[in-house]
């Protein structure tokens, strides 16, 4: 009975580290325009991109597609893909470097490169909103 009870204590344990093991995440690499780019069009195939910010540290980015903002962010080890009003993502508030985007289901903070929003290529005549 004492090998039994030491056998499944060994199991559960081993169990329980594997579990462990496999939550670590692994690294994902900072986002180019044209992974951006790939990654919109396999969530939004319907959005033309008008328009294209990618966050300071490749983590996220915003895009125009008409009156809405596309936006994605990493999340563990994937990438989480959310739509909004465009005018809201221009009235986004932007702190300590970050901007944070209120979704219904999430608020991602992206990294600014200048510490300004909008960017300059979303504040242009042609895609004021």
């Amino acid at each position: 009975m004492i090998i039994q009870l030491l056998g499944s204590a060994t199991a559960v344990t081993l169990l329980v580290g594997l579990a462990a093991w496999a939550r670590i995440a692994r690294a994902t690499p900072p986002l180019d325009a044209g992974g951006a780019r790939a990654l919109l069009t396999d969530e939004f195939p319907d959005d033309p991109i008008e328009a294209l910010w990618i966050a300071a540290d490749g983590a996220g980015v915003v895009a125009r597609s008409a009156d809405r903002a596309l936006v994605l962010w990493r999340k563990g080890d994937g990438y989480v893909a959310r739509d909004l009003p465009w005018a809201q993502a221009l009235c986004a508030t932007a702190a300590n470097g970050r901007l944070t985007l209120k979704s219904a289901d999430g608020s991602p903070r992206l990294v600014l490169k200048d510490g300004a929003w909008p960017p300059p290529e979303f504040t242009s005549q042609e895609f004021a909103a």
